[in-house]
């Protein structure tokens, strides 16, 4: 039925403009009927269950339940059922989507919060100090996923905003130990060693967030120094060009000086373990013509001698033999011929 809207306005009419009472609805109500009676209200009763009590978790998702705001359970992919009429509620979380958050790009920068310090911008985030008191530009890129989907929904108020928050302040962290040179040709280890160091802050905050990866971009320095860094650099190399030419000349020389003292040094030893071995030789003969001479003075004697003059007559040149008892010499001319004839 359909409210008699003239009755209505004449009993606002009568009352002075009083809407409609409480009782004057309830009255109502109780004369309203649905087509269908019971059978049209159970059909609708059982629609209403169904949309409010049955949902559907996606294969890469999980379902967070809660009951009056509390947390029940969480429900895995698949046709699940929770308290109707708004008494549970599900919040799906995906699992299994690695997300990216990009540190330093243009696009990236537009999405940060702005970095500023008493009323002035402080620039890039990608903008940081190295260990040896350099500036360098370092972008790179976080890519995550959610692997506690209780703490990524209770524990944290703004998860994404703690994990770029951690991520600078880890990367600073990592970029401020090590030297110009190192983040510009290291780029993998550092990007390994800010991964372990942002993964356990994240543990410790309770995040619920597991680092896949992180992948450092191209790192320099500001364009505003790199001609000067480009003349350091230069010069750096032919430091090293020069200490190579160094070591070349060193490589070469050396080992033959080295070699030539050892051949000298060689030679003396062999020398003097010859002179050595002579002297205990000669020492040896002497003592045993020593022996000798002390068995047969007269015999050892006579034998030294000829043995001596044998070595005396066999350098000497010419030799004229001339018997003492020889009462006359034949006069002899031209014994030796000059010419070898």
């Amino acid at each position: 039925m359909s409210w008699d809207w003239e009755k209505l306005k004449q009993q606002q009419g009568s009352r002075g403009g009083i809407p409609p009472q409480v009782d004057d609805i309830v009255q109502g109500l109780k004369k309203f009927k649905l087509p269908g009676g019971p059978l049209a209200f159970a059909v609708i009763a059982g629609l209403l269950l169904a949309f409010t009590a049955f949902y559907t978790v996606n294969q890469d998702e999980v379902g967070i339940v809660q009951r009056f705001g509390r947390y029940v359970e969480t429900t895995q992919p698949g046709l699940n059922f929770k308290m109707p009429m708004g008494i549970d509620t599900v919040t799906k979380v995906n699992v299994k989507r690695v997300q990216t958050e990009e540190f330093g790009s243009a696009v990236a920068e537009v999405d940060f919060r702005p970095r500023v310090k008493s009323g002035v911008e402080t620039g890039n985030v990608a903008l940081m100090l190295t260990g040896d008191l350099n500036v360098a530009v370092v972008p790179w890129i976080v890519q995550y996923r959610v692997k506690d989907p209780y703490n990524f929904l209770f524990k944290v108020a703004n998860v994404r905003q703690l994990l770029k928050d951690m991520s600078e302040a880890a990367m600073r962290l990592v970029v401020g130990d090590r030297s110009i040179n190192e983040v510009i040709s290291k780029r993998d280890e550092i990007a390994i060693e800010a991964r372990v160091l942002l993964q356990r802050e994240l543990d410790i905050a309770e995040t619920g967030l597991h680092i896949v990866t992180i992948e450092m971009k191209k790192t320099n320095v500001p364009p505003s120094v790199q001609p000067s860094f480009n003349e350091v650099n230069q010069a750096t190399q032919e430091k090293e060009q020069m200490i190579y030419q160094a070591n070349e000349e060193y490589n070469k020389f050396i080992p033959s000086a080295r070699g030539e003292a050892d051949r000298t040094i060689r030679e003396a030893e062999g020398y003097a373990l010859n002179r050595v071995n002579r002297a205990k030789g000669d020492a040896a003969r002497f003592r045993d013509t020593y022996e000798e001479y002390r068995k047969a003075k007269d015999v050892t004697r006579r034998r030294l001698y000829l043995e001596y003059m044998r070595g005396v007559l066999q350098k000497m040149g010419p030799k004229y033999i001339v018997d003492p008892d020889q009462k006359a010499a034949l006069p002899l001319l031209n014994l030796i011929n000059p010419a070898g004839k």
